[in-house]
């Protein structure tokens, strides 16, 4: 609903109203908008996970392991287009009382967290160079995410290239040689 409406006019009543129930039934599961928009964040970065995690897995390099990561989760996006432009939506405008964004970069906490142990394992096998991971993993979740900013700004976004060239910058950023 949230993709339609977007964030701002999004009430629980006009929810309900779109989803065919009583607002009374989103008020028996919620408290209020705040629970309601926090499970749909919650909803959609476990189903990101659940998409790019096994992918991720299933390689057996670390460099294998990025190239897939940033791949996957771009193509997670552009599957789900609607879904994470409203996720876009939220992000930038769920705010707290005394108008302070509520999500942030420690909502990414978990994401950042694989991507350095990915990065991590690449040092400890010689694959990837000495670099700060911290750094580089925020730097690889952010590149990854510029998509979102994209795909709000071009209905003709090549998802396909974005990936691929994001993927091919990374890997030449963290190989040993490359230092």
């Amino acid at each position: 609903m949230i993709a339609e409406l977007g964030y701002a006019q999004a009430s629980l009543a006009r929810i309900a109203e779109r989803a065919g129930i009583s607002k009374g039934v989103i008020s028996y599961h919620f408290t209020g908008k705040d629970e309601l928009v926090q499970q749909i964040v919650d909803d959609a970065m476990t189903a990101g996970d659940a998409f790019v995690r096994p992918r991720v897995e299933a390689q057996t390099t670390a460099a294998g392991m990025l190239r897939v990561y940033i791949e996957a989760s771009v193509e997670f996006y552009r599957d789900h287009r609607r879904h994470m432009l409203a996720l876009l939506d939220i992000w930038t405008n769920f705010r707290t009382e005394d108008d302070r964004q509520r999500l942030g970069v420690r909502d990414n906490e978990a994401e950042m967290t694989v991507v350095e142990q990915i990065l991590q394992f690449g040092q400890a096998t010689g694959e990837f160079g000495d670099f700060s991971t911290r750094v580089t993993a925020v730097a690889v979740k952010q590149a990854v995410d510029g998509v979102l900013l994209l795909m709000a700004a071009y209905d003709d976004l090549d998802f396909d290239t974005y990936a691929r060239e994001l993927a091919g910058l990374f890997d030449r950023a963290t190989r040993e040689e490359s230092r």
